[in-house]
């Protein structure tokens, strides 16, 4: 658990503070690296965390209603944070010409902050989980074992968030300090919903429908960011080598992490 906390945390911090490094005249190294992240995130969902979900209840049928909800939510979501969580650069301006450090990141981070809260809670702790789900749950309950394999998906999908949180933030508030201030609290939200799933609220999640609306949702939620940053990455379609290298390398190293 000290490992996944500080994996989730760290990531975030590390590819935040290398904005001070990185070109940012010249994006093509990130979007390959989001066409990378995107097919690996897509896969991963396709291939672990959705049968996860549809084997954790006694009526699959409900979960389309879940995963829809996670869709939507992120639709609403993405509203307030422009995108930045699948890689968006844009500046905020505001409409009289200043730039203010109250409103604009409030919303930015408060979307960012529900959204990363929600990936660090379906991860439950699949030993724990898995010797609690046959105590608690059904015999057809099922409980991830994809723990490190969803750990890795949105280590890699925060990388490029977390860049683009960052360039938004010091081209907003001219100040490199305040910026990585405010992506603290972005770092923070995936861990925190890790420890809540794992700690506080792991009986419920284990004893009810709990845990399958959360993973449905995440799903929902996964699905929306990984095809966005797919389609987002060939604008028109047009064929670019370094972009379909990327993408295939990120499915194939998620279908690889499967067979291990």
């Amino acid at each position: 658990m000290v490992v996944a906390v500080s994996v989730l945390f760290f990531t975030v911090l590390l590819a935040g503070w290398l904005v001070r490094f990185l070109p940012q005249d010249n994006q093509r190294w990130l979007k390959l690296l989001l066409a990378f992240s995107g097919a690996y995130l897509f896969a991963l969902t396709i291939l672990h965390i959705l049968p996860d979900v549809l084997l954790s209840t006694q009526d699959p049928h409900r979960v389309g209603f879940y995963i829809l909800a996670g869709f939507f939510l992120q639709l609403v979501l993405e509203v307030f944070s422009h995108g930045v969580e699948h890689g968006h650069i844009h500046a905020h301006p505001q409409g009289n010409g200043h730039h203010n450090h109250g409103t604009v990141p409030v919303l930015l981070l408060t979307s960012l902050i529900i959204h990363s809260f929600l990936e660090g809670s379906v991860m439950v702790q699949s030993r724990m989980a898995a010797q609690q789900a046959h105590e608690h749950l059904h015999s057809h309950a099922h409980v991830s074992d994809n723990f490190y394999h969803i750990l890795a998906g949105i280590a890699l999908h925060h990388i490029p968030a977390a860049i683009a949180l960052m360039s938004v933030l010091v081209a907003q508030l001219h100040s490199f300090k305040k910026a990585f201030m405010y992506l603290l609290l972005f770092a923070v939200a995936s861990p925190l919903g890790l420890l809540f799933s794992n700690y506080v609220a792991l009986e419920k999640l284990l004893s009810g429908e709990a845990y399958t609306v959360l993973s449905g949702l995440v799903v929902g939620n996964f699905l929306h960011i990984s095809t966005t940053i797919l389609f987002e990455t060939s604008p028109e379609h047009r064929f670019n080598r370094g972009k379909l290298l990327a993408t295939i390398a990120g499915a194939l190293i998620a279908i690889g992490a499967g067979m291990l």
